[in-house]
């Protein structure tokens, strides 16, 4: 317990100062929206970037401690930064293969815009996404620290680096096989972090 804690304040301790191992020097920019801090500011996040990080973090690492979530949604917006994903967070996010809707498909006059699209089941990224389950936040509390952290980590840059560097990450009760061509960071609250060799 005692180490857990001492783990954990060095974590933050070493996010909030600037660490940031292997990181790229380029910054995020969601194409900042104008929020007020002070008002109901979490209850309903406007713009689509802190959106996805939020329901990222959320339904990845809810139960997770601050670190833990922060280490999630760092990884996120390392992938962002690296050529080899999607250049903006919802979709690398929402990153995977997807199929049209049999309504949509059957109509050839539709536009692309008008087509609808589902992604393949336990095919995404981030299992969340294509697990068949309704993605409405049911855990109030848990949803509104999500949509802070995502705020803040994006406007403010709080706890970046703290994954140093990681792109990949897996819970603690699982082992998959591509972890093994993978350089393990270390552990961050309920996730084990990796970078690509």
């Amino acid at each position: 317990m005692k180490y857990t804690i001492i783990t954990t304040f060095l974590v933050v301790l070493t996010a909030s100062i600037g660490f940031a191992g292997n990181l790229r020097s380029e910054t995020i920019n969601p194409d900042v929206t104008k929020i007020e801090v002070g008002q109901e500011l979490y209850n309903q996040i406007t713009h689509p970037a802190e959106y996805c990080l939020a329901q990222n973090i959320y339904y990845e690492s809810r139960t997770d401690n601050i670190a833990g979530q922060a280490a999630v949604a760092d990884v996120v917006l390392n992938r962002v930064l690296d050529e080899r994903w999607p250049d903006n967070i919802c979709d690398v996010i929402y990153q995977g293969p997807k199929y049209e809707s049999w309504n949509t498909k059957k109509d050839p006059n539709l536009s692309d815009e008008e087509r609808i699209y589902f992604p393949v089941r336990n095919r995404c990224q981030f299992s969340w996404y294509c697990d068949g389950k309704p993605d409405q936040p049911r855990n109030e509390d848990a949803w509104r620290k999500a949509q802070e952290l995502a705020y803040q980590m994006i406007h403010f840059r709080k706890f970046r680096g703290i994954s140093e560097g990681s792109t990949h990450y897996h819970a603690t009760y699982v082992n998959p096989k591509w972890n093994r061509n993978m350089r393990m960071i270390g552990r961050i609250g309920l996730h084990i972090f990796y970078v690509q060799r």
